[in-house]
């Protein structure tokens, strides 16, 4: 097993790194109408995932780095229901 020396390290950051450039390319085709609203609340939601985990690794504590994990998830969760809703309007 490995050493992990940063939060780059982690399989869930650099998955959390790859979906966001996933979904970069996806709204990327949305309509123009969306660019400001749902596009934007879709990149918005996929970077916070990854943005968290940063962010938690850069505080002084693992109960700091345990709350911004929680937040990285929650915005996972609000990535899942866009993408639902934008599925379910055909984009």
């Amino acid at each position: 097993m490995s050493e992990i020396k940063s939060v780059e390290d982690l399989e869930v950051f650099k998955k959390s790194h790859a979906l966001t450039l996933k979904i970069y390319r996806i709204t990327a085709g949305f309509p123009g109408a969306e660019k400001y609203a749902l596009v934007d609340q879709i990149r918005r939601a996929a970077s916070s995932i990854g943005a968290n985990l940063f962010e938690g690794s850069y505080r002084t504590g693992t109960k700091e780095f345990g709350y911004f994990t929680g937040v990285a998830r929650g915005s996972a969760g609000e990535l899942k229901y866009f993408m639902m809703l934008a599925k379910d309007l055909g984009y």
